[in-house]
């Protein structure tokens, strides 16, 4: 049997992933799962360091018909303590939300918030569409209810949110000639991207950090991921890599044993007794992807509390356990580095959506179709491949609909991106750290001279757009100051611009 996916991200911002099991238990995972809605005290905590009000715009539910005027309340978070003003042009950045609550990517972007300051910027964060508090039909419960009240959760849809309300608030704040620049991470980096290609007239640049366009059909193999997240490993150990690459099967031979599931859900100290050893590789596979994707060289709780370079921390534990250790008890050493890095989680639930249902797995099974396996020799996961057949049913069986797997090439372009974006495509930065496995479905080289690539050797998922701190390495300090020198220099073209403008209109 085929395995299931890692309950992932995305992050952070999760950020897209999914892959084949049998065909009555598949379900896909997004970037952030059970962190789609992460602990309000803390967000907030880490959000009071910036001034900034929480409003709320009235925005159409379908921006491309014409036969109702049905709307919700979209929340976006805003800040002027920093902005220039109208009248000297101040720019306004702008972060693309998630799949998630806007307030944890906004405590979690301290990049935004800090060049703000540095460029005179207003700094405006919108939430996504069917994400934190931004629910149409007035409640999640309502906007989740089936596929009809689901269908207006697309990316087209949440980029139009993203084009009116920034076209509504420059025009209220009289501030149509402020030019804006986008931000965005993981699939935030998605749309911040897509954005400057779909909304040139509305943003004059994008900084698309980890953000996978290319993870579409067959523009990367399906097996990019997970060989990138074995990588992570291996690079550390190679008896890391192989003691994670055995436990599947030992995983698997205790839980057919007649007190299997019992005493595996004791070896992992789980809150509640294993019906299945697939749920547990699950949420194995969830932490070693986790890792890959926040395997920051400093100590960090962007989803859980890390220690610096916790991948290191992992392979030291699971290589170092007593002798006559076995396989099983390594496995849980090490992925309690993960789970439970602080020693305070006296079991574990491996629930992760206890509704059964989430916005990011209905993006998944409609246009976020980005195919997954995992190869033999090069993955530390169980081996399998892609099965779009599987993936098509568990979809039809969880909302009433069929993947549409080519539609996002379609709208937004991949297929032969170098060539393509050469010729219409300008002013985007691609961001990709390679210990990221998000990075393989990146753009990791220079399109043009204005669709330029920043790619960093040691960097992990959105790794640039965090806030700085005293413990950054000398290459992430480097990175930064390359992505304000190219902002800087797209707003200085602007005013170059506007500044002929306003002098042939004086003629």
């Amino acid at each position: 049997m085929s395995p299931p996916p890692p309950n992932l991200f995305l992050l952070v911002s999760l950020f897209i992933l999914f892959s084949t099991i049998a065909a009555n238990s598949f379900h896909p995972r997004g970037f952030l799962g059970r962190f789609s809605n992460p602990d309000k005290p803390t967000v907030r905590g880490q959000l009071r360091q910036y001034k900034y009000e929480t409003r709320y715009f009235s925005q159409l539910l379908d921006h491309f018909g014409f036969s109702s005027e049905t709307r919700f309340d979209q929340r976006y978070l805003i800040s002027t303590e920093h902005w220039l003003g109208p009248e000297r042009k101040g720019p306004v950045f702008v972060y693309c939300g998630n799949e998630g609550d806007i307030e944890w990517f906004a405590a979690n972007s301290g990049f935004v918030w800090e060049v703000a300051e540095r460029f005179g910027a207003m700094v405006v964060f919108p939430e996504h569409r069917y994400y934190g508090k931004s629910m149409p039909y007035g409640s999640g419960e309502e906007a989740y209810k089936n596929a009809s009240t689901l269908g207006y959760l697309t990316a087209e849809q949440a980029l139009a949110d993203f084009a009116v309300l920034i076209t509504d608030l420059k025009k209220n704040l009289s501030a149509g000639s402020c030019p804006v620049v986008l931000f965005g991470g993981s699939y935030g980096g998605m749309l911040a991207a897509w954005m400057r290609l779909k909304y040139p007239n509305i943003a004059i640049g994008a900084l698309a950090s980890s953000a996978p366009i290319l993870q579409f059909e067959d523009i990367v193999p399906p097996e990019t991921f997970y060989d990138l997240v074995s990588h992570d490993y291996k690079r550390e150990s190679d008896s890391c890599f192989n003691t994670i690459k055995e436990s599947w099967d030992s995983l698997s031979a205790q839980g057919q044993m007649e007190d299997g599931l019992p005493q595996l859900s004791q070896k992992f100290r789980l809150c509640r007794e294993l019906n299945s050893v697939d749920v547990l590789s699950n949420w194995l596979e969830s932490a070693y992807s986790y890792l890959a994707m926040v395997n920051y060289p400093y100590p960090s709780d962007f989803m859980m509390p890390l220690p610096g370079n916790p991948i290191q921390e992992v392979c030291k534990r699971i290589d170092s356990a007593p002798d006559g250790s076995s396989i099983l008890d390594r496995i849980f050493d090490g992925v309690s580095v993960y789970y439970n890095y602080t020693g305070s989680v006296k079991c574990f639930d491996l629930d992760d959506d206890p509704h059964g249902m989430n916005g990011w797995n209905f993006q998944a099974c409609t246009e976020m179709v980005m195919p997954m396996s995992s190869s033999k020799d090069n993955s530390m996961f169980r081996t399998y491949d892609y099965n779009y057949a599987a993936f098509e049913e568990w979809c039809w069986t969880s909302f009433g609909v069929k993947p549409r797997p080519t539609w996002i090439s379609t709208q937004f372009g991949g297929h032969n991106i170098y060539t393509v974006l050469k010729h219409y495509g300008s002013n985007i930065i691609f961001s990709d750290g390679l210990l990221d496995p998000w990075s393989g479905g990146g753009v990791l080289k220079n399109i043009s001279d204005t669709i330029v690539a920043l790619v960093t050797e040691e960097g992990a998922h959105h790794i640039d757009l965090r806030a700085s701190t005293p413990n950054d390495p000398d290459w992430l300090v480097q990175l930064r100051e390359s992505e304000i020198r190219i902002i800087q220099g797209w707003l200085d073209d602007y005013y170059q611009d506007l500044g002929r403008t306003a002098a042939f209109s004086s003629m």
